[in-house]
């Protein structure tokens, strides 16, 4: 006869502290095991730890920090530059002033057998008698040094890990990658790795990024995720992930403000769906997504722009004068005006923007200006392609219309693109200039949509006090979307008199 075994207990989580940490690791780390953090000096390993231990003082948990690498004075610094204070945790300089002193028989600077002993001895003996609940002992590649030999300093690990087990306690141990390549014992010893990675290879602020790269049972978020260093810590920009963001919403064409680009669309604006500007500068991309955003706005929704190469105060006198008073909307709260410096900022922040813009201030339209600056915030092409298709995946399941504008180089003729994002479009708009009469015109057309039944027919264009005005079709030209039309007809243009 046999009987069923006994159900495994699955051990609680605890929250790391650290802002957007948790939901990579699906709700924080299993409570009493030991985790390995890891980077490079600079990377934000620390601040890390502080954030740990101050989310465990928070739940009104014991929590020790041990450190061989700072002293507590310059722990509670650190801790103060961050606005943090470390009254109610347990800080232990494991190495005291005493034992680095020349005097001393023994030093860290010299590693031997009995300095290895006491100093795991040390770190029991302090454990046991604090019985804490979360632990952070930094760092590491002082016991590796210590330890001599690969073999010492994983039984030592070892011992410490069984050891920490026994009270039950979550422990994170730093590690700043002091070691030679291809050092996989920690590792291996590890219920969990976190990997904080520094870029210092790029223009403005070094970009940071986070990898967690392995979490025993748990079906955690894999891939980099980018986070950011400021005062008041760490906050982790989880990798989006379109798909589990999907809601129902409505499919009824909506107005983009001007009834001649409705028709033209196929009957308006799609909720759930994308629509690219393609076109050279000065065309008139952004004041027609201005024009779209701010019939969505007169219709009570509310709406976002993220700008690139233009500041708020440019936007809004250019649209006022065009006839768009877009400022009261912004006064208002139902517009979000966000600029942002390419070299400022991470992929993974811009769409942690985008989301709080939908998921909190419930922007029903999103405009993106430029595509063009965005591929500077990124760390390359493939990237780029990558990131962009999960976020409009992401508006498209969240029912937003979604407005990218693309400059393309030149102003007649063959016009190159930076990157060629059309097919990840659901509709794209392209805007040219042509001459005639020995001016220069804008024209507009519809090139795809895979929501409507688009009209194929190629406008004039051109922006006014009224806003934008859309002409009657060019059919008596040819070539004018290769900016060298030749005339064969007697069509009026905007602005004749008749």
């Amino acid at each position: 006869m046999t009987t069923d075994p006994a159900p495994i207990q699955l051990p609680a989580l605890e929250p790391t502290g650290v802002p957007g940490l948790d939901d990579v690791l699906a709700g924080g780390l299993p409570a009493g095991h030991l985790y390995l953090v890891e980077g490079t000096p600079g990377a934000g390993k620390t601040t890390l730890g502080l954030q740990f231990l101050l989310e465990g003082r928070r739940l009104g948990q014991r929590c020790l920090y041990v450190t061989l690498s700072e002293t507590s004075e310059e722990l509670a610094q650190a801790a103060y530059s961050h606005g943090w204070s470390l009254d109610g945790l347990e800080v232990y300089d494991l190495v005291s002033d005493e034992g680095l002193s020349p005097d001393a028989e023994q030093s860290v600077l010299h590693p031997s057998d009995f300095e290895l002993g006491e100093t795991i001895s040390s770190v029991m003996a302090l454990v046991d008698r604090v019985r804490p609940q979360r632990i952070v002992f930094d760092s590491l590649s002082e016991l590796r040094l210590l330890s001599q030999n690969p073999l010492r300093y994983r039984r030592q690990i070892l011992a410490l890990k069984r050891f920490f087990h026994t009270l039950r306690s979550t422990v994170l141990m730093v590690d700043d990658k002091s070691s030679t390549a291809g050092d996989l014992h920690l590792h291996s010893i590890a219920h969990g790795v976190i990997h904080l990675e520094q870029n210092t290879w790029t223009y403005g602020p070094d970009k940071r990024r986070l990898r967690v790269v392995k979490l025993r049972g748990v079906k955690f978020r894999e891939g980099e995720h980018d986070f950011n260093l400021n005062r008041g810590g760490l906050q982790v920009f989880s990798r989006l992930v379109a798909n589990e963001h999907g809601r129902d919403h409505a499919a009824d064409p909506q107005s983009s403000g001007n009834a001649e680009l409705d028709r033209l669309l196929g009957g308006g604006l799609i909720p759930g769906s994308n629509l690219l500007f393609a076109g050279p500068a000065g065309v008139g991309k952004t004041s027609t997504a201005v024009c779209c955003a701010l019939a969505g706005m007169q219709r009570g929704e509310k709406a976002a722009i993220f700008l690139f190469d233009e500041g708020v105060k440019t936007l809004v006198a250019r649209s006022r004068a065009l006839g768009m008073d877009i400022e009261r909307y912004v006064a208002s709260g139902q517009l979000i005006l966000h600029t942002i410096d390419p070299a400022e900022i991470s992929a993974g922040h811009f769409s942690y923007h985008v989301r709080d813009a939908v998921e909190t201030h419930g922007a029903t339209t999103v405009v993106i200006d430029t595509l063009n600056a965005y591929l500077v915030a990124m760390p390359g092409s493939n990237f780029l392609l990558l990131q962009m298709h999960e976020l409009l995946t992401y508006l498209n399941l969240q029912g937003v219309t979604s407005i990218l504008v693309l400059s393309q180089h030149g102003l007649a003729g063959e016009v190159p693109n930076d990157v060629d994002l059309s097919y990840l479009s659901d509709s794209l708009l392209q805007f040219r200039y042509f001459e005639a009469r020995g001016q220069i015109f804008k024209a507009v057309s519809v090139i795809k949509s895979r929501v409507s039944a688009h009209a194929s027919t190629i406008h004039q264009f051109r922006l006014s006090a009224g806003g934008i005005e859309i002409g009657e079709a060019l059919t008596d030209f040819e070539g004018v979307m290769a900016g060298l039309p030749r005339y064969s007809g007697s069509s009026s243009l905007l602005g004749d008199v008749r």
